[in-house]
């Protein structure tokens, strides 16, 4: 069938070129005769030297041909496409420019320029889309991807929970996760979890130890809360902070940040984001000091003023006490004068209950 197709092809092509150049070839000979100057006699003169020559070339055509084929269906698909459209795209810039050049009233320009350009763009596009296949099927599934994504954390509107890499490594996160305070779908970014193990493979000991805790933190949290974990894993490239691109994520997904860094929460207060910050729940969650109140503590070490000591309550809560520090090491009663409470934390004023006695 193959060999009946090209035949066909060639005679087709040798009764065109027959009745082209057959007439202009006998004027040449002086054989200028009213019956073989007709266009009908140069069709099938032609039409019968091009069938003697495909006797001859016909095997080395259909062998050429099968081997295109058997290419062609041994190549992937993604090949043929990317380096079809990279030629379609050298093709169509070979045009303009080609059309753009007719301008020019040169004829070698006129001529010979769009066919080099056709040749040259025309290989150059295909070279790049097939080449580049990988990239361009990379960046398209990444885009469906991330589309995807954003579209599944979009149909859970305003229940997103968006960890920072603070509020992983301090761990409180995975306590409140389980007393099921913490509602909704918790969000950990891939970014996010690249400065864990960027943290986690530091060379400085405790760095990695906070590293590797966050790391233990989000596995206890995936597979031993009974909370739905989801990893996002696009990632906003033309931003480098990994707090610019939590905000980000919040902003599109409609979610909200969970973090224990103060000025992560301010930026999202700023930038009118929804935000949870876990110091302020322990803030709200610890005993309630009036000032006038009565404590006993443990002076540790002197503060920063003059004559000031430091002490810490079981909760963490840093106390400064005014004249304490001749009472370094010891147990003492003192009054509650003021309390400053922020999102960085609770702080307590006092005096020595001694010192008021004496006054």
């Amino acid at each position: 069938m193959l060999r009946r197709i090209v035949q066909a092809c060639f005679l087709i092509i040798g009764g065109t070129l027959g009745i082209v150049f057959i007439p202009d070839l006998l004027n040449m000979v002086n054989l200028n005769h009213n019956l073989i100057n007709n266009p009908y006699v140069s069709a099938i003169l032609g039409a019968i030297i091009f069938y003697f020559i495909t006797l001859w070339a016909i095997d080395y055509i259909v062998n050429f041909i099968k081997l295109v084929e058997e290419t062609l269906v041994k190549a992937p698909i993604t090949d043929i496409i990317f380096g079809s459209v990279g030629l379609a795209f050298g093709l169509i810039l070979a045009f303009l420019i080609g059309y753009a050049l007719t301008a020019i009233k040169v004829p070698l320009i006129n001529t010979v320029a769009p066919i080099l350009l056709t040749l040259l763009f025309g290989y150059l596009g295909f070279q790049v889309g097939f080449k580049k296949r990988d990239e361009l099927s990379n960046l398209f599934a990444a885009r469906k991807k991330k589309s995807n994504e954003e579209e599944v954390l979009k149909t859970e509107k305003g229940k997103l929970k968006i960890l920072d890499t603070s509020v992983i490594i301090d761990g409180r996160i995975a306590d409140i996760c389980q007393t099921g305070f913490l509602e909704g779908t918790i969000v950990i970014p891939q970014f996010v979890l690249g400065e864990l193990q960027h943290i986690a493979d530091s060379s400085d000991a405790l760095k990695r130890n906070r590293g590797r805790r966050g790391l233990d933190i989000l596995n206890r949290i995936q597979k031993e809360l009974a909370i739905k974990v989801e990893i996002y894993e696009g990632d906003f490239e033309e931003i480098t902070e990994v707090d610019s691109k939590l905000v980000k994520l919040a902003k599109i997904t409609n979610g909200v940040v969970v973090t224990n860094d103060f000025n992560l929460n301010k930026v999202c207060e700023l930038q009118q984001v929804a935000v949870l910050n876990i110091n302020d729940l322990a803030n709200a969650v610890k005993p309630v000091v009036l000032p006038g109140e009565e404590m006993k503590i443990l002076i540790i070490k002197d503060g920063k003023e003059h004559n000031q000591g430091v002490a810490y309550l079981d909760d963490g809560t840093m106390i400064v006490v005014e004249e304490g520090r001749n009472f370094i090491g010891k147990h003492i009663d003192v009054l509650v004068t003021s309390v400053l409470q922020t999102s960085a934390g609770r702080m307590i004023f006092a005096k020595p209950k001694l010192l008021e006695k004496a006054l």
